[in-house]
């Protein structure tokens, strides 16, 4: 089956035809899969419906190319990025493969995601660590005494740092370089959830002093659930210990049934790239989804990207305001992702979930983590076209109210 070529322009959602929401605000949540992506996976099954195993080697190249293609976004190196399911098996698997040592120290953050918590959690009890921790939402509120906490735990020594690009809640960029300098200069290595970044936000492994970091796909990548990414820098992916290894994480773990007999071994060395985190089969459907929507982000470029979505939510943030919203978004540009958090116009964070409620009532979909109403628009989202539909969804809302 073939299909005629589709390409993606910013606030225009025709690629999302069976979309049924007048405005998708809901990307930090899950994105919609795009025609590309749904004809993608369409190609992919027809091939397998076709051929059977035939059809696997395939399905390798095209692995090969998404990892590239991950990396490019990244600006990453080849064998720095890995296929993982979610975004917590790639924490768990750094937390659990770092070379750690009795007594070192892992640093924290309040209000992140579980994802980004429960790993080093498990981590520091069954490998002895220390775990620190400080207010993430203090890099908003106050961003130099935020340095200042990470100074001080910093100077009593620190193996690790573990922190999201962007706070889920409030979509509050982290300050990733300042905080990697000051773990490194202790000899520490800084590792990153970026599920709330990648996608819309620029990420750059080396401008931004990464040593890890993990990402689904199914968010501002705009892949499906079940795909994603690990990097790991390559003098890193060395020194990690296979606590969590599967049979592809050896090396040549495909010989034995390509290449003829008395090949079967279970000594083979691991794999000392980010590949020893591939340890099995994973979903191939999720991984041809991706790779169509990573196609889309390069095409539009994830700079614009940024910037158009910031466009519409520097005029969505002015009319919530004025509603008496309270807006929980970085004052500077340097601090803003593409997720506006508001607390409701009560002060009551537990009516943040009958706003959004009564925003899909009326054909706005939201999410409303934590007690914040969260606006999360992405590249298909049109300011002039549902800006008119915002005002409208919340006045009325508001009336009833």
């Amino acid at each position: 089956m073939t299909f005629a070529p589709l390409s993606p322009r910013l606030g225009d959602r025709s690629l999302f035809p069976d979309l049924e929401a007048r405005a998708y605000l809901a990307h930090a949540a899950i994105s919609p899969p795009s025609l590309v992506a749904r004809r993608a996976v369409i190609g992919l099954l027809g091939d397998y419906a076709r051929r059977g195993a035939g059809a696997f080697g395939a399905t390798l190249d095209q692995r090969d190319r998404l990892r590239a293609k991950l990396g490019a976004l990244l600006n990453a190196r080849p064998g720095e990025v890995a296929l993982v399911p979610n975004t917590s098996l790639g924490v768990t698997h750094v937390a659990m493969g770092f070379p750690f040592e009795r007594g070192d120290r892992v640093l924290c953050f309040l209000t992140e995601f579980p994802a980004n918590v429960t790993p080093w959690q498990r981590a520091a009890e069954l490998y002895g660590l220390e775990l620190s921790w400080i207010d993430a939402d203090l890099a908003r509120t106050d961003p130099g005494r935020f340095l200042e906490e990470v100074d001080a735990v910093c100077a009593r020594g620190l193996r690790l740092a573990a922190v999201s690009a962007v706070q889920f809640q409030s979509g509050l960029r982290m300050p990733l370089r300042a905080i990697s300098d000051r773990v490194r200069a202790v000899g520490g290595v800084l590792f990153v959830d970026a599920i709330q970044a990648c996608g819309s936000v620029p990420i750059d492994v080396e401008a931004d002093g990464i040593d890890a970091l993990a990402s689904g796909g199914h968010k501002w990548l705009m892949g499906l659930e079940g795909a994603g990414m690990l990097y790991l820098r390559s003098e890193l992916s060395k020194s990690m210990r296979p606590h969590l290894a599967g049979w592809l994480s050896h090396q040549d773990a495909f010989s034995f049934l390509l290449n003829g007999p008395e090949l079967l071994r279970y000594d083979r060395p691991f794999r000392a790239d980010a590949g020893l985190v591939e340890g099995g089969a994973f979903s191939a459907v999720g991984c041809a989804a991706l790779e169509a929507s990573v196609d889309l982000l390069g095409s539009l470029g994830v700079g614009n990207i940024h910037r158009h979505v910031n466009a519409y939510l520097d005029a969505l943030e002015r009319e919530l305001v004025d509603r008496g919203f309270h807006s929980l978004r970085g004052a500077s540009a340097e601090q803003r992702s593409c997720i506006l958090g508001v607390r409701p116009p009560s002060g009551d964070t537990r009516d943040a979930p009958w706003w959004s409620r009564a925003l899909a009532a009326r054909g706005v979909v939201t999410s409303c983590p934590d007690g914040l109403l969260r606006f999360a628009p992405h590249w298909p989202n049109d300011l002039d076209r549902e800006l008119p539909l915002l005002i409208e969804a919340l006045d009325d809302a508001g009336a009833e109210r």
